[in-house]
């Protein structure tokens, strides 16, 4: 059993300068983010529609994360040798058949169904697309590539989830998941009109993922990634109850503060992806330090719009180099094992979704919101001292 990777080039892949293929991959980034974290804006319509709790709605998105954390995890063993741009685009078109039933979901039950094929899609398409950036791409360019593919995860909070709350204002929050599922089938063909075959000469195996984790630096980036998505879903899943009850924020402005935060998440990714690209210990310590900073405040900010405002700037700038900072991370740890430590990273970063989610649920029922920002606030700062205490490799810290 070999412990390295195989990723065969093929005649068609693109030269380092055309950036289409990235672009569509970001795409399909942004089609999944959108909808695993569209629940976030809806919380409340979808909890009254469905007459379910608050706390039991969030359960959509620990559902999904849920099964998006084994697959992404498995993902090179289960998909095979079978070409990465064919499974990309079945799991894509997969991704809006679960929004569709999103959408005709009359109770909690069938919602579930949904998000459970939302998490399945998810989890392939994370456990791909988080390795393809060294594939489409080379040498000075793959940074680049990776913060424009991860790209999709922030501008997912700029346009989908924010226009998903507008949407759902004008109409409900049944026609956003529509949107969705057309949405995963428009990303769908985007991908089979400019990605190149992406083959494989050898098949994943157990073996591979069990030693990318043998890896310190892999380790460690994954722990670093679990706490930080632990502490931000927690407390993010249930930002607009914070908002509506101790803020006392319309739906049209938290939804205007959502896209805000969007915005500056955009910002924290394009700022913090060429930077990770060199020194990743300082894009992820920068990341989470802001994220803690943020959270832990909150509470103590919801006298005023502005307040809140200027919290969530931060919170998004910050928040939105997390995922390409510590997918670095993880790839400098160990660059002979890319699509391997990659699904890792993926596994550990969806599972933190779904049991940040559940956490805060629990939390947000039993002890409030307060309690729930400063239960992510100690979950982000312990992955912030243990980043001061780590570093991506064996060599000098960045």
């Amino acid at each position: 059993m070999t412990n390295t990777e195989t990723l065969a080039p093929s005649a068609g892949s693109p030269p380092a300068h055309r950036w289409s293929p990235v672009l569509a991959v970001a795409l399909a980034t942004f089609t999944v983010v959108s909808s695993e974290m569209m629940p976030v804006g809806l919380l409340t319509p979808m909890s009254h529609s469905l007459g379910v709790s608050d706390g039991t709605t969030g359960l959509s998105l620990t559902i999904t994360g849920l099964m998006a954390a084994v697959l992404s995890l498995f993902t090179p063993v289960l998909v095979g040798l079978r070409d990465r741009r064919t499974v990309l685009i079945a799991f894509t078109l997969l991704l809006g058949l679960a929004n569709a039933i999103t959408a005709l979901a009359p109770n909690f039950p069938v919602l579930a169904v949904g998000r459970i094929l939302l998490g399945a899609a998810m989890g392939i398409v994370w456990g791909l697309a988080a390795s393809l950036g060294t594939r489409l791409a080379d040498g000075p360019r793959i940074a680049p590539a990776m913060t424009l593919i991860f790209s999709g995860v922030s501008i997912a909070s700029v346009l989908g989830v924010p226009l998903g709350t507008y949407l759902a204002d004008l109409l409900d929050w049944r026609a956003v998941f529509w949107a969705l599922a057309l949405l995963g089938v428009v990303s769908a063909a985007v991908l089979a009109a400019t990605l190149p075959a992406l083959p494989v000469t050898e098949r994943g195996r157990l073996g591979g993922l069990a030693g990318a984790l043998r890896n310190r630096g892999v380790a460690t980036g994954t722990a670093i990634t679990a706490l930080v998505a632990l502490g931000h879903f927690a407390g993010y899943t249930y930002v607009r109850p914070v908002l509506e009850t101790d803020a006392g924020l319309s739906s049209g402005v938290i939804a205007a503060c959502l896209l805000v935060y969007g915005l500056a998440g955009v910002a924290g990714n394009f700022t913090l992806g060429p930077l990770s690209g060199r020194r990743p210990k300082t894009a992820v310590t920068i990341a989470l330090s802001g994220v803690t900073l943020a959270v832990v405040l909150l509470p103590f900010a919801t006298g005023g719009v502005v307040t809140v405002l200027i919290l969530l700037v931060v919170w998004g700038v910050s928040y939105g180099g997390v995922s390409v900072s510590t997918q670095t991370w993880v790839r400098t740890a160990d660059p002979t094992r890319i699509e391997a430590s990659a699904a890792v990273w993926a596994g550990v970063f969806n599972a933190s979704v779904a049991l940040g989610s559940l956490a805060g649920g629990q939390v947000v029922d039993r002890a409030g919101n307060h309690a729930v920002l400063f239960t992510a606030a100690g979950l982000t700062a312990a992955g912030l001292l243990l980043t001061a205490l780590t570093r991506p490799g064996g060599g000098s810290v960045s």
